[in-house]
């Protein structure tokens, strides 16, 4: 079999590039680790930026998006019980929407089938071959047969832990990582939001979180300890941790209810450059990884996307490889400003440390943030999306 380009990872980056290539008639297969019904299980990012949505737009899976998001125009940081609003409208004319990384997946995965172009879930041992030479390769295993497919570029949308960047040459990859001393306690549930914002809360018991996925669906976050145990934390314990650390109103307006979701997460700061080897080209958590805290993995995701469809198509359509030999360092610039949005509000609303003088910086950053337009519009400008 040969196909023009193959797509390794059917999460939302991998989908999102091969329904943009099936749109400009450039032929694609996605092979997937997982079942499909596995790879919509996964709850993630929820904040999506308009460059985001644009490209949602662009593939035709936007309709659900623009009826069930929820469009918000600034964001709530709640500094020990007293709250400040950050109006993205006001400071830079954009706005973010609220939408599920689980319900873009479910449209991408729709598109993909109404357009019929082939995915391969359940797609065992994928392996690369001949990234440096002319022709590159795949070969993988699936309903107890072995495959192998020859195409002219490898896109690489398999996550931290897929093959693609372990099929690099080690010697080419240069890894920037930090690694943090916490974690995030995640609870999805079926009560109604405490505000129709997000609210980051910086608090002396540590860092919180309320979000939500819908009118009725709230999402919460508590940093906890990464030797935590998940099966120590029943709803009940969960709820009476969140409770003191939100200000007065959040908390008269808290609806607890039953988890139907829970879990915690590390946080980590990861970059592999460069996010090009030859024929293969690394998109999203194949190439980077940024805390929660910033909102921009997904967005990082869908970054890389723009840049490498638009590199192929300019590719096959205009017979240039101006964008395939800058993809790299053009995702990476963006990937870098992402980097540290997401570490700064990480080491600004945590409890990083015991250390008062820590303590106080933290307050100082925030206090200059909510008092300083200039520092405000950087905010809002880097929570939005900046431009390309």
């Amino acid at each position: 079999m040969r196909i023009q380009v193959v797509i390794i990872g059917a999460g939302p980056a991998g989908l999102l590039l091969g329904q943009l290539l099936h749109k400009r008639g450039i032929d694609n297969i996605i092979l997937e680790r997982q079942t499909a019904e596995h790879v919509l299980g996964r709850i993630r990012a929820g904040v999506i930026e308009q460059v985001t949505m644009d490209l949602l737009d662009e593939a035709g899976v936007g309709a659900r998006m623009h009826t069930d998001g929820l469009v918000h125009d600034g964001v709530q940081i709640c500094v020990d019980g007293t709250r400040h609003r950050l109006s993205f409208k006001e400071l830079t004319g954009k706005t973010v929407m609220v939408y599920g990384q689980t319900e873009i997946t479910k449209d991408l995965m729709d598109g993909r089938d109404a357009a019929g172009a082939p995915t391969v879930y359940s797609a065992q041992d994928v392996s690369v071959h001949g990234i440096s030479g002319d022709r590159a390769r795949v070969s993988y295993r699936a309903g107890g047969r072995s495959h192998e497919i020859a195409c002219d570029f490898i896109a690489g949308c398999d996550g931290f832990h897929g093959i693609s960047r372990k099929s690099a040459p080690a010697r080419a990859i240069s890894a920037y990582e930090r690694v943090y001393p916490l974690g995030w306690l995640g609870i999805l549930s079926d009560t109604p939001p405490v505000s129709e914002e997000l609210i980051y809360v910086r608090h002396p018991l540590g860092f919180a979180l309320c979000s939500m996925r819908s009118p009725t669906r709230s999402r919460y976050y508590l940093q906890c300890s990464l030797a935590e145990d998940i099966e120590s934390w029943p709803d009940e314990r969960f709820w009476e941790e969140l409770k003191p650390r939100l200000d007065d109103d959040a908390r008269e307006r808290l609806v607890t209810g039953p988890s139907i979701e829970k879990s915690i997460a590390p946080l980590r700061s990861f970059v592999a450059e460069p996010m090009r080897f030859g024929r293969l080209f690394l998109a999203g958590d194949a190439a980077h990884i940024v805390p929660p805290t910033g909102a921009k993995g997904l967005n990082l995701a869908a970054s890389d996307v723009r840049y490498l469809s638009r590199a192929l198509i300019e590719h096959y359509q205009d017979k240039s490889d101006s964008g395939l030999d800058h993809y790299s360092a053009w995702a990476l610039a963006r990937v870098w400003k992402a980097e540290r949005f997401s570490w700064w509000m990480t080491m600004t609303l945590h409890r990083i440390s015991d250390n008062p003088f820590d303590h106080q910086l933290q307050l100082a950053e925030l206090d200059y943030l909510f008092r300083s337009k200039a520092a405000a519009t950087a905010f809002a400008e880097n929570y939005v999306g900046l431009p390309y």
